[in-house]
């Protein structure tokens, strides 16, 4: 999938040919936009924690440096061997160096889209080692051979009878069951042999603490917890963004992050960790990999504040009616569509152009990232460097001298409303998008501006 030019429209479009499961998609995500609405209202201070999380991030981003080399210094003296990777080559690497040098070919993961944008199960799989994903929305997916559609849900693309399918075909369960607490309990008992024969774990990080070098984990199910604590070896992969000052700007993330996210207090399993146990090995990856050159990308670099809440997929009008996959990068949605052309803008041009720019995104981001301004600005970088269709920028172009002259608009404005009623196979037709998948409407008898002037008479 990785390898392939994938167009997001035309991915959409065919997510939407099953309008029951578009329906229920859009509806189920809501649900959670829903559920964050209703405890964000619960905190009068929300507004402040937002404006607290954004400035801490804010701090972070211009003294990068300084405390990315204090993590280090207090994670290496806790014990903790720190790897640096320009990009997620290097990342797969060092990886797979540490698995090696522990002689095993096995190894359990808990949920990280760094690795999912680094490809590391794709890179280990080829080299022969086993990766077993031990959150259960990435067990399913990964058994279905397909992406996460979603940070926090990643397989919230599909139904319960999917899951049931998938663990009928996979878990051996009775075919056609449904039930979450029958098929739930599938899963753990697959997954608790995982647990206990693992050497080798790996987790993500939400955040890194400079002023301790420590790191957080936050889960649902705990499943972090039961890899790394049993396993000989924990390797812990991070963007370098996920670096804070101090322990107490915790309070701050943490209750901002779950309920942006599912509309909880706070995550289930919050899981610090300061160094190894007695006889383990504890690892970090610190990742660039594109990174750095968003930073310096004066209109881009916020989005570097992302928490991974998702609050802007489940709010987004189009990634709930398009469905995860039709982005074609492991982070989908709006954040992603800022991410994604920073790592590649021939392939990922698309993206920002997924967007009805309603600002909705920026409205829920918990550390308010600009980001329909960023999808706004990266359109206009997009088109300048050519990286859209000739018909996309020519379109553009067009509607840009008509717009810019006020003389020209009436023109076009009157020429249009003509045609529509004279001749409407010049607009009713297939090679007018909008009309293919919508119904043109009643042709107005008058411009605004004419009516505009006629009652001001």
């Amino acid at each position: 999938m990785n390898n392939i030019k994938i167009d997001h429209s035309a991915a959409a479009t065919e997510f939407n040919k099953d309008e029951a499961r578009v329906n229920w998609h859009d509806e189920t995500l809501w649900f959670v936009r829903s559920k964050r609405d209703k405890a964000v209202f619960q905190i009068p201070e929300w507004e402040q924690l937002r404006e607290a999380g954004s400035q801490i991030k804010n701090h972070v981003l211009s003294n990068l440096h300084d405390y990315l080399t204090e993590f280090e210094k207090k994670a290496t003296e806790n014990g903790i061997t720190v790897h640096w990777a320009a990009d997620g080559k290097e990342h797969n690497e060092i990886i797979y160096s540490i698995i090696k040098n522990e002689g095993v070919n096995r190894m359990v993961k808990s949920k990280s889209m760094l690795t999912e944008e680094c490809h590391l199960n794709e890179f280990l799989k080829e080299k022969g080692v086993e990766v077993i994903d031990s959150d259960l929305g990435e067990r399913i997916v990964q058994m279905r051979e397909e992406p996460p559609s979603h940070i926090v849900l990643p397989a919230i693309h599909l139904k319960k009878s999917d899951v049931g399918d998938t663990f009928h075909e996979h878990l051996g369960t009775e075919k056609g069951a449904t039930d979450p607490q029958y098929l739930t309990e599938a899963a753990r008992q697959h997954l608790r042999d995982t647990f206990l024969t693992r050497k080798v774990a790996l987790t993500g990080v939400n955040f890194a603490i400079a002023e301790t070098g420590g790191f957080v984990v936050c889960t649902n199910e705990g499943n972090a917890d039961m890899g790394a604590h049993l396993a000989d070896v924990h390797i812990a992969a991070m963007g370098f963004e996920k670096i804070i000052p101090k322990a107490e700007h915790l309070g701050v993330f943490l209750r901002l992050l779950a309920r942006s996210a599912t509309g909880q207090p706070i995550t289930t399993f919050s899981s610090h960790f300061h160094k190894p146990r007695a006889g383990q090995k504890m690892h970090i990856v610190i990742v660039d990999n594109g990174r750095t050159t968003q930073l310096g990308r004066a209109d881009f670099r916020n989005s570097l504040k992302c928490i991974r809440c998702a609050a802007c997929f489940n709010t987004c009008p189009v990634y709930r009616r398009s469905g995860g996959h039709s982005y074609h990068t492991a982070i989908a949605g709006p954040i992603g569509s800022i991410l994604a052309p920073n790592l590649d803008m021939a392939k990922n041009a698309d993206l920002p152009f997924a967007s009805t720019l309603c600002g909705s995104c920026s409205n829920v981001c918990p550390v308010k990232i600009d980001i329909h301004d960023q999808l706004y600005k990266w359109r206009q970088v997009l088109v300048k460097d050519g990286h859209v269709s000739s018909v996309k920028s020519i379109g553009i172009k067009s509607m840009a001298s008509v717009l810019n002259s006020p003389k020209f608009y009436r023109t076009a404005g009157k020429l249009g409303r003509f045609l529509m009623k004279t001749a409407p196979f010049m607009v009713n037709n297939n090679m007018n998008v909008w009309y293919n998948q919508r119904e043109m409407p009643e042709v107005p008898k008058e411009s605004f501006r004419d009516w505009y002037l006629r009652k001001r008479n």
